[in-house]
């Protein structure tokens, strides 16, 4: 069952919802719950491990709306200012979750979060008050994998030497460009421990290095999956959730944690949400079933909040998880803080420059 609904206009790109319903769900009409979230690979791991054994235990009906990121915090701002909420929730990074922006368009969910703070077998932070923990994975460098390749690209600075690793490239540009910017920084010759606050002028000179190499500018994760397919680059700035699913179909990918940021996303309740109700057991649903957690982190290779979970996952993700040495050697773990206080000054300079 297929249903689209009318959004009205947004930046660039229509806004589909697709009702996920069972014989169930349709019988209880008016029964159902609202979730944005960016498309494609991803949200098919999320329905086939979440939403449909939601749907099938409780006969409520998720309804997805797929949009880019800044679509969803625009909207969301939106709606709420206006009082015209028609979404109940939305994936958002877990860096914009503690932002003022986040809080003034979400519900906090302190209260909803109690039975969860001690619970032994979740994540510390687990659910915190902008959002129930979805999942967490990297921002990394994904390459075409090519049998006859002399060396593999591992670093950031390896993603700039377009002469020992020819091919396009492919970098985000969405409202959140601090991640390009710490890449060119790393490719630049900064420390992993020395990154923070960025040198905003530094980043923007070395990323006019690379700019006319880059051939895919990518707003949403499914567009970065089709550029990939198309061939449209062979080296990427990627969400690894992403880069797994290509894994999955077969494609030619590989990755690499020597170049890679920890982030994560939550599950964000919209002020005045319409199903407010339904929306808390959909989230609810999420940190009491490991099972569901794993399938989807299966798929996607992410690490669920649910430490259970970890052990109900395949042999083979969790050996493609990034390593303890990897984490402490090369992973960088941004640092929220300064993100969220100089995130307009940042996304301003950038939206200038990339233009």
């Amino acid at each position: 069952m297929i249903t689209k609904l009318g959004f009205g206009a947004t930046a660039s790109v229509a806004l589909a919802a697709t009702i996920l319903a069972t014989p169930c769900s349709i019988a209880l009409a008016g029964e159902r719950v609202v979730i944005a979230s960016t498309g494609g690979a991803y949200d098919r791991a999320l329905k086939e491990a979440w939403f449909d054994p939601f749907t099938k235990e409780t006969g409520i009906a998720v309804v997805v709306v797929s949009a880019t990121n800044a679509e969803m915090r625009a909207k969301a701002s939106a709606m709420v200012k206006s009082g015209n909420v028609t979404w109940d929730l939305y994936l958002d990074g877990e860096i914009q979750a503690g932002s003022e922006a986040h809080k003034a368009a979400t519900e906090d969910l302190s209260e909803f979060c109690k039975p969860y703070k001690d619970r032994a077998d979740l994540v510390a932070n687990a659910c915190e008050p902008g959002g129930a923990l979805l999942q967490s994975t990297a921002t990394l460098l994904a390459y075409r994998s090519r049998a006859e390749a002399d060396a593999t690209p591992e670093t950031w600075a390896d993603m700039w030497d377009t002469e020992r690793f020819p091919g396009g490239r492919a970098f985000p540009n969405f409202d959140d460009p601090w991640r390009v910017l710490a890449a060119a920084l790393l490719a630049d010759g900064v420390k992993k421990q020395e990154l923070f606050p960025l040198d905003v002028d530094r980043g923007f000179r070395k990323l006019d290095e690379i700019r006319d190499s880059v051939s895919l500018w990518w707003k949403t994760g499914d567009q970065s999956v089709q550029g990939f397919r198309n061939g449209d680059y062979d080296l990427g700035q990627i969400w690894l959730t992403r880069a797994k699913a290509m894994a999955n179909e077969g494609l030619p990918i590989k990755w690499s944690y020597k170049a890679s940021f920890l982030v994560g996303d939550r599950i964000a309740l919209v002020r005045g949400a319409p199903n407010r109700e339904n929306a808390l057991k959909l989230m609810a649903f999420w940190l009491d079933n490991p099972a569901a957690q794993a399938k989807a982190c299966d798929v996607l290779s992410c690490t669920p909040p649910s430490k259970d979970a970890i052990a109900l996952m395949s042999d083979e993700t969790r050996k493609s998880m990034p390593t303890a040495s990897d984490i402490s050697d090369y992973v960088i773990v941004p640092d929220a803080e300064w993100i969220n206080a100089n995130a307009s000054q940042l996304l301003e300079q950038w939206n200038n420059w990339v233009r």
